[in-house]
């Protein structure tokens, strides 16, 4: 046994083992373009939409793995995002916003794996949750940042709320608990590995969504 898996904490592991799908994820074409300004607010909107699929399946699974021992600590309700991204679309699309919306083939096949995790592996799910509300907590500041400047949004406001965790005052001193939740998690050496190859397959199904997502907004040359 590698000596220093016993002494690394877990939370370095799973960001180190997943760096370079998360660095895929971030430096994708429509992400680029996205928050270069070179694309419009129906790209925007869109990417919106394909976010509040895959966060219904993340929440819709929260409530059942409440009490369970490995992803019960968790679910915490100052991370819930699809009240917000409800919100959001409502000032995107309007008031009926539901018609007609249709996950990407990408989108489908990540939320159905979120759900399935859920359901069905627990271990699997924190994956999941993981590489979604962390990097809302990072990352997504950025987004929201160029959201407000290349599309007028009010600071914080309807159209980004997505990225606003209200209830969460100091977000480094949340990450810090987070990651120390991911070093006490409820699981052996090999389940551990077993969610750092998921979490690798989240930033995965991430990049397909965006993919997908470039292919529908292509820059003209």
């Amino acid at each position: 046994m590698d000596a220093t898996a016993t002494v690394t904490p877990f939370s370095t592991l799973i960001r180190t083992a997943s760096h370079e799908q998360h660095t895929e994820a971030e430096t994708s074409t429509f992400m680029g373009d996205l928050l270069g300004g070179r694309l419009g607010v129906d790209a925007y909107t869109r990417y919106t939409e394909q976010l509040w699929f895959v966060y219904r399946a993340l929440e819709e699974g929260a409530e059942a793995l409440r009490d369970d021992p490995v992803a019960g600590p968790f679910i915490q309700p100052e991370l819930m995002r699809s009240a917000e991204l409800e919100r959001d679309l409502a000032h995107l699309r309007g008031a009926d916003w539901r018609e007609g919306l249709e996950p990407l083939p990408a989108t489908a096949a990540y939320a159905a794996r979120v759900a399935e995790c859920a359901r069905t592996w627990p271990a699997g799910y924190i994956a999941h949750h993981y590489t979604r509300y962390l990097g809302d907590l990072s990352g997504g500041q950025i987004i929201r940042d160029k959201a407000e400047k290349t599309w007028g949004f009010e600071r914080k406001g309807d159209g980004v709320r997505f990225y606003v965790f209200e209830q969460i005052t100091n977000p480094a001193a949340f990450k810090r608990g987070y990651r120390e939740l991911l070093d006490a998690v409820n699981a052996d050496d090999l389940e551990k590995q077993r969610i750092i190859e998921e979490c690798k397959r989240a930033f995965a199904l991430n990049t397909a969504v965006f993919r997908e997502l470039g292919e529908v907004f292509p820059l003209s040359a």
